[in-house]
C-alpha cells in the first residue's frame, strides 16, 4: 500500500507539475520590441481635452462663481432666487417684495427692484448651484451692484446659511449715495458645508436697485479673482493635454440657430455678457434641467487662457450656419452664411491678430497683448450630409485664403460608420480635408474589437479626431452608465491602437469631460464633482497615463510578427521618449488571468531598472467614488537582468513599462 501511494503521489505530482507548465506557457508571450524608427512622430497634440457646457461643467462647475442667476437673466428672472419669511420660509411679501426691471436697450438687460416697506425681516435667498459648497479656513468674495432708489435703506446684510437655517458667516455694507456703486465684501466660513445658501436682508425702509449678485472663492485656479475652480483645473493640467476643444460638442450647434453657441457675445466686461439657455438643460427626459443657463463667465477669452496654462493647443468649433440635427435642423440659406464665416476669420483675428487689428486690440484690452497663437480651429461639431458638405467648402475657401496656415477640423457626423459616415469621409477626401472629427459611444466590447480600426485607414488622405469618445457599461445615452473599470480597461486597448497609428491618428479626447454629481444629464463622464470636492475616474487615469507617457517617436512591438489588437486578449503600443532617453510599452490584458511576457529588444540598448506603472482592478464594475479611488495608478520599479524585460501582467489591467 506504501508503494501504491508513493506512486500515486509521485504521478499526481507530475500531473500537476505538467498541466501547471501548460498552463503558464498558455499564459506566457514573447514580444519582439524593435527601436528602429518607423519615421512615425506622436504629436504633441495626440491627447488631449474635451470640453463642453453639459453636466454643470461651466457654470456650477470649472467657473468658479457660486451663485446661480446673479443677475437675473434667466428666462424666468427668479430662477435660484426666493423671498421666504425667514421663520416660516413662506413668500414674505407682507415685508416687502421684488419686481423684475428690463432695459432691453442692454445685454444685461435685468435687474432687481427690491422694495422694503417694514421691519419685519425682509429676506432674498440665492440656492446656489444644488446649494453653495463653503470650505471653513477659506475666504469668499461677495460683490454686488446697487442703486439707492428711495427711502432709508441703510445697508444690505448677508450671511451664508446652512440648510437648517443656521449662519456659517456674516458681513454687512453701509449704503452710500446714489446712482448705480459697487460693494465688495469677503467671507470667512466658521464651518464646510456642502449645501448653503446666500441670504439677503436689509436695515431700514425704502427702495433699491440690484444686480450682478457674486460670490467666489479667493483661492481659484492661479489666483484669478472671478476665476476658476482650482481642484478642477488642477485635474486637467495633470493630464498634460497636446489641446483644449471648445466649447463644445452639441452645444455649439445650440436646439435652434438663435440659441447657437456665439463667441463674441462671451467676450468683453463679464457683467455686459448676454446670458444664454443651455442647450442641455431639456435635452434628456431623465434628468431636465430647467435651469441650467450659460453666463458666459467662462468665454472665448477665458478659454484661451486656460489653453496657455494648461500649455495646451487652443481648439475652438465654430457654428457652420446648421442647428443641432438631432434638434430643430434649422439651416442658414447659402446666400446668409457670410456672418458666420466672418465670426470664423474674425475669431482667428481675436486670437493671433496684434494689437493694431480690431480684434486683437480687444483681446489685448482684455489683459493679453501677446497672441495666443492659434493653430486650430473646427468647422461644426458632428453636422453630416450633403448641406454640411456644401457649407464645409465656403469655410475652407475663406479661411485659407486669408489664413493659408490654419489647420481646419471638419466632421463625419455623429457615428463611426454607416451612410452618413461614408458620405462624410468620401466627400472630404475629394477635398482634401486636413483633419476629419470622429465620435464613438458605443459598449466595451466595441472598444477591444476595435483596436485595429486604423490599421486599414489610408495613409495618404486627412488625418483623423478622434474627437469624442467613451465606452458606455449600459448604452448610448443611459442614465445608468458607470466609469467602471470595464470601461475603462476597453478604451485603454483601443488607445494602444490610436497610438499605434499615430501616422493617421493626430488627436484623441475622451467626452464629456466633467459633471456634477447633483446636476448631471449624461454619463459616463471623466471627472466628478460636487459643491465641494472631485474625483478622478478609472477612465481619468486610463487618459492620463497615455497622455503623460505619450513619447516623441512610434516603434514596433509584436507577437509572432503581428501587432497586438486583440490577440490572446493582449493590445499593446510602443514608444521612444527622445526628450528622457526613455522606450515606453504600454500593455493592456483584457484576460481574467495574469499573463506574463517576455520582451526581446532589437536595436535598443536598455538600461538595468525599469519603472512599471499598473492600472488595475479586482472587479471589472469597481469604480472610484468620493470617498475613495481605489482604482489608480501604482508605480515600482523592475531590475532587469542582461537586458531581459520580463514582466507579470495581471488579469484585467494597463501597464506601462518606462526603460531608460
Amino acid at each position: 500500500m506504501k508503494t501504491k501511494s508513493k506512486i500515486f503521489a509521485t504521478t499526481f505530482s507530475l500531473s500537476v507539475a505538467f498541466f501547471s507548465a501548460q498552463n503558464e506557457n498558455v499564459n506566457k508571450h514573447f514580444l519582439d520590441l524593435d527601436g528602429t524608427s518607423t519615421n512615425i512622430k506622436i504629436q504633441p497634440t495626440m491627447y488631449g481635452i474635451f470640453f463642453e457646457d453639459i453636466n454643470f461643467a461651466a457654470d456650477g462647475g470649472l467657473y468658479a462663481e457660486l451663485i446661480k442667476n446673479r443677475s437675473f437673466e434667466f428666462d424666468e428672472p427668479l430662477t435660484g432666487w426666493k423671498q421666504p419669511n425667514t421663520k416660516t420660509l413662506s413668500p414674505n411679501l407682507d415685508s416687502g417684495f421684488l419686481t423684475i426691471i428690463t432695459d432691453k436697450s442692454k445685454t444685461n438687460k435685468n435687474y432687481a427692484r427690491i422694495t422694503v416697506w417694514n421691519d419685519k425681516n425682509y429676506s432674498l435667498e440665492n440656492e446656489g448651484f444644488r446649494g453653495i459648497g463653503l470650505h471653513q479656513g477659506e475666504k469668499y468674495d461677495f460683490s454686488f451692484n446697487l442703486e439707492n432708489i428711495s427711502g432709508n435703506i441703510s445697508a444690505v446684510n448677508a450671511s451664508l446659511v446652512e440648510e437648517n437655517g443656521k449662519v456659517i458667516s456674516a458681513v454687512s455694507t453701509i449704503i452710500k449715495g446714489g446712482g448705480w456703486q459697487k460693494y465688495s465684501l469677503v467671507f470667512a466660513p466658521k464651518s464646510t458645508v456642502e449645501k448653503a445658501k446666500l441670504q439677503l436682508t436689509f436695515t431700514g425702509k425704502g427702495v433699491v436697485n440690484m444686480d450682478m449678485i457674486s460670490l467666489f472663492p479667493q483661492d481659484t485656479w492661479k489666483g484669478r479673482k472671478g476665476g476658476m475652480r482650482k481642484d478642477l483645473v488642477q485635474k486637467l493640467y495633470d493630464l498634460q493635454p497636446g489641446f483644449l476643444r471648445f466649447p463644445g460638442g452639441c452645444i455649439v450647434e445650440g436646439r435652434t440657430l438663435a440659441e447657437r453657441y456665439q463667441w463674441k457675445k462671451t467676450i468683453g466686461k463679464v457683467e455686459d455678457r448676454e446670458n444664454l439657455i443651455n442647450k442641455w438643460n431639456n435635452g434628456f427626459a431623465h434628468r431636465l434641467t430647467p435651469d441650467y443657463w450659460q453666463s458666459f463667465g467662462l468665454g472665448f477669452f477665458e478659454y484661451f487662457q486656460l489653453s496657455e496654462d494648461l500649455g495646451a493647443e487652443p481648439l475652438p468649433i465654430l457654428s457652420c450656419g446648421m442647428a443641432c440635427q438631432f434638434n430643430t435642423a434649422e439651416l442658414v440659406k447659402m446666400e446668409d452664411l457670410n456672418p458666420y464665416v466672418q465670426d470664423a476669420l474674425d475669431l482667428i483675428e481675436f486670437a493671433n491678430g496684434d494689437s493694431n487689428t480690431k480684434w486683437g486690440k480687444i483681446r489685448t484690452e482684455m489683459g493679453h497683448p501677446k497672441p495666443f497663437n492659434m493653430k486650430y480651429i473646427g468647422v461644426g461639431n458632428e453636422q453630416w450630409g450633403e448641406d454640411y458638405i456644401e457649407r464645409y467648402k465656403v469655410f475652407e475657401t475663406a479661411i485659407h485664403d486669408k489664413y493659408p496656415n490654419i489647420q481646419i477640423i471638419s466632421g463625419s457626423g455623429p457615428s463611426p460608420d454607416g451612410e452618413f459616415f461614408d458620405y462624410g469621409w468620401k466627400e472630404l477626401k475629394k477635398l482634401n480635408a486636413q483633419i476629419v472629427d470622429e465620435h464613438y459611444y458605443n459598449s466595451p466590447d466595441w472598444f477591444l474589437k476595435n483596436a485595429d480600426r486604423y490599421d486599414k485607414y489610408d495613409r495618404r488622405g486627412p488625418k483623423v479626431f478622434a474627437g469624442e469618445y467613451a465606452a458606455q457599461s449600459v448604452g448610448v445615452v443611459k442614465p445608468d452608465n458607470k466609469n467602471n473599470w470595464q470601461t475603462a480597461l476597453s478604451e485603454a486597448a483601443f488607445m494602444t491602437g490610436l497610438e499605434r497609428n499615430a501616422d493617421v491618428v493626430t488627436m484623441t479626447s475622451y467626452a464629456p469631460l466633467l459633471a456634477h454629481a447633483d446636476g448631471w444629464q449624461w454619463t459616463p463622464d471623466l471627472i466628478w464633482f460636487n459643491n465641494l470636492k472631485s474625483y478622478a475616474t478609472p477612465n481619468y487615469y486610463v487618459q492620463k497615463l497615455f497622455s503623460n507617457n505619450k513619447g516623441t517617436d512610434l516603434i514596433k512591438i509584436f507577437e509572432n510578427g503581428k501587432v497586438l489588437t486583440g490577440q490572446n486578449n493582449l493590445y499593446a503600443s510602443a514608444v521612444k521618449d527622445s526628450k528622457n532617453g526613455e522606450t515606453i510599452i504600454k500593455i493592456v490584458n483584457s484576460n481574467a488571468v495574469q499573463t506574463s511576457v517576455e520582451i526581446n529588444p532589437k536595436n535598443i540598448k536598455p538600461g538595468n531598472k525599469m519603472t512599471k506603472i499598473i492600472l488595475t482592478s479586482s472587479g471589472l464594475s469597481d469604480e472610484n467614488n468620493f470617498q475613495t479611488e481605489n482604482i489608480k495608478p501604482v508605480e515600482e520599479t523592475q531590475v532587469l537582468k542582461k537586458g531581459k524585460i520580463s514582466v507579470d501582467i495581471p488579469a484585467n489591467s494597463l501597464i506601462i513599462l518606462k526603460i531608460k
